[in-house]
């Protein structure tokens, strides 16, 4: 009987043993099925779910937005020249000239040009045309960070778009023909609102994406190549002056000319009367 009573005492010591073991092994295996989960709190593990990485990756930060500008002024020696330095300048940058104006006054000839330039190759286009160039009168490039007003354009307007999708679904569902004319009123305002928002946003990278740079040079004219230019420009407009000084003066005559009848008959008496005297 001891005997059978210490078999049954081991036999009931080595189960209970082999159930902690089991559930030592059950502990460790859900630990194992959650440490991928735990893992990928904690930016080392590697072998983490990939259906869940995404969820742990950092936001990607919007590109910055830049709008560049410049204003250039400076003498040359041969206007052509110049000109067709910039009009290659133009052609290496992919640029285009949008404005082209010409002036001459006493002294100087000039010539004033506005280019759109890809902002990526603004630098570029810059070193072209200054190539050459002793010194600028005028240079002035400036640099307008807008970043912040692009996020802002691009939250209200994708705003904007989930309110119309909303009250578009509220539409579906109306039935009294008062709360569809509301709720199509509504949805007409955000519309309006959503294409102003996106004008401004399509404005905005428009002038982000091409820089404006305004280009004046100008050529310094002979002292007396001035003279004769001045002096034959006041002979034209002295003559100029005088036919029309005397146009004024027939049609003067002529508004006048009730004036002039009676001072002729008043001088055709008098003359009569005086021949008449002398005959006495």
């Amino acid at each position: 009987m001891r005997h059978i009573f210490l078999l049954s005492f081991l036999f009931l010591i080595l189960s209970g043993c082999s159930k902690a073991g089991s559930a030592n092994e059950e502990a460790i295996s859900i630990q194992a099925v959650k440490l991928p989960a735990k893992a990928e709190a904690g930016s080392d593990y590697k072998d983490a779910d990939p259906i869940a990485a995404p969820a742990s990756k950092v936001k990607q930060e919007i590109e910055q937005k830049i709008i560049k500008e410049a204003t250039l002024r400076f003498e040359t020696d041969n206007l052509e020249n110049t000109f067709n330095q910039i009009q290659k300048a133009v052609t290496n940058s992919k640029a285009r000239i949008i404005n082209d104006s010409e002036g001459k006054d006493y002294g100087t000839i000039s010539r004033n040009l506005t280019v759109k330039v890809p902002s990526q190759n603004f630098d570029r286009f810059i070193s072209d045309v200054s190539k050459g160039v002793s010194y600028f009168e005028v240079k002035n490039i400036s640099a307008e960070d807008v970043t912040e007003q692009y996020i802002d354009l691009t939250s209200r307007l994708k705003t904007k778009k989930k309110l119309e999708e909303r009250y578009l679904e509220i539409l579906k569902k109306a039935n009294k023909v008062s709360e569809i004319l509301e709720i199509e009123e509504q949805i007409s305002t955000i519309r309006e609102e959503i294409e102003s928002k996106e004008g401004q946003l399509k404005y905005l990278e428009s002038r982000v994406s091409e820089s404006t740079i305004t280009i004046a040079f100008y050529k310094l004219i002979p002292e007396k190549e001035g003279i004769k230019i001045s002096y034959g420009s006041k002979l034209w407009n002295a003559i100029e002056s005088g036919f029309y000084t005397l146009s004024d003066l027939l049609i003067s005559l002529l508004s006048a000319w009730p004036f002039v009848i009676l001072f002729v008959v008043f001088a055709y008496f008098i003359r009569k009367r005086l021949k008449r005297r002398k005959k006495e």
